[in-house]
């Protein structure tokens, strides 16, 4: 996979923001600079978030640091949580904002507030890479069994193969996550993962697995936060401010070229 940051690159990062950071303090109406912020995370997505050598690293990580540290709080230390834990922990308050490859959908919606889309993404359908299942599209996963996360759209992809007939509803398997579902596909266990793209391609690059198709989602990735929390705003301006001095596309070649 792509190299994690250093230090040295960290540290850069928080001098180029500096000056941004300083604005954002001046106009900011939740409080002063020390104010904390505390971030929640599954762990289990790399290479947006996952733990290496007992810290929790990654592309989100990255990005939801800086994004905090330019609007003028502190960030707090990271929460990992199950995905499906994430929201309800958000709104009883004991995070205040979700990084996690979190998709922007309706659903959520209802319940928490998002930023900015920062990525978009669609699934992927991964198989072992020397199998003999190597489908070329959805109708041949007619039969076969299939591993998702759950509480993702991944598992939402896989439900609508259900309601449409592709896949039986025995050979659906949940997982609490994709780690997890990938090491039953090495084993043999399930036949495919559906999975973020992003994700898969991490996969594929580490283990014997490999894409064998895409599904066309077009789905956008946003960071979560409560309903009333006002600072939203400030997050959405320093999110905007990272892409435009392109310490986005720093963040971006770090972790994923």
């Amino acid at each position: 996979m792509a190299r994690r940051f250093s230090m040295d690159r960290r540290a850069y990062l928080k001098t180029v923001g500096a000056v941004g950071a300083a604005s954002a303090i001046a106009g900011c109406s939740g409080g002063s600079d020390s104010e904390t912020l505390v971030p929640g995370t599954n762990a289990a997505f790399a290479p947006f978030e996952f733990e290496e050598n007992g810290d929790i690293v990654g592309f989100d990580i990255d990005l939801a640091e800086e994004a905090i540290d330019r609007a003028g709080y502190e960030a707090g230390s990271w929460s990992d949580l199950e995905f499906g834990s994430l929201i309800p922990s958000l709104n009883n308050g004991d995070i205040d904002l979700i990084a996690a490859g979190m998709t922007i959908e309706p659903d959520r919606q209802e319940q928490i507030d998002f930023t900015d889309p920062y990525w978009e993404s669609n699934q992927s359908v991964l198989v072992q890479s020397d199998g003999d299942f190597q489908p070329e599209g959805e109708s041949d996963l007619d039969g076969a069994s299939v591993g998702v996360q759950g509480g993702t759209t991944g598992e939402g992809e896989a439900e609508r193969l259900l309601e449409e007939g592709v896949i039986a509803e025995d050979d659906l398997e949940r997982y609490p996550n994709y780690v997890l579902a990938v090491e039953d596909l090495e084993g043999g266990n399930v036949d495919a993962v559906i999975v973020d793209q992003p994700v898969a391609k991490n996969f594929s690059a580490e283990r014997d697995v490999s894409v064998a198709f895409v599904i066309e989602t077009g789905e956008q990735f946003g960071m979560g936060m409560r309903t009333d929390d006002d600072r939203l705003a400030e997050i959405n301006d320093a999110l905007a401010e990272i892409r435009e001095d392109r310490t986005y596309d720093e963040l971006v070649a770090e972790w994923f070229e």
